[in-house]
């Protein structure tokens, strides 16, 4: 043996640390958009839309091209979407509802929708729409 040994120099492999951090941003990257309230539609533009209020916590009532219903992400018929709405506004009569219509749905859908929730007791309910953009 030789009486001076070399000293070891360690080594970090950061590759596999890069690796896991690639994964999880491509992860979080295709679920946020996933995360958002409501079913999917495209909303229809508006001039001057009122700023979003991010205190209230809303039930979010989505009404897409094809017809169907939305209560938050859960779809529903016509008549469950109702009950729901009724057992929703017994527990909390002040309870904030947002009213997600895609674009192309007929509007006499989206206005007989709306009648039905203001019959249910909803103290106010905000249509949702996007800012139209500026020319």
């Amino acid at each position: 043996m030789s009486a001076r040994r070399k000293a070891i120099v360690p080594e970090m492999n950061v590759t596999p640390l890069v690796d896991v951090v690639l994964v999880l941003l491509i992860i979080f990257m295709v679920v946020t958009p996933q995360i958002e309230a409501g079913a999917s539609v495209e909303l229809p533009t508006a001039a001057n839309p009122d700023k979003e209020n991010k205190e209230l916590k809303p039930v979010t009532v989505s009404l897409a091209s094809n017809g169907a219903f939305f209560l938050d992400r859960k779809e529903l018929k016509r008549d469950a979407l109702l009950t729901e709405l009724k057992a929703l506004h017994e527990k909390d009569p002040d309870a904030p509802v947002v009213l997600k219509a895609d674009r192309g749905a007929r509007y006499s859908e989206v206005r007989g929708l709306f009648k039905s929730m203001q019959d249910v007791g909803f103290p106010g309910i905000n249509l949702q729409v996007v800012d139209r953009p500026k020319h």
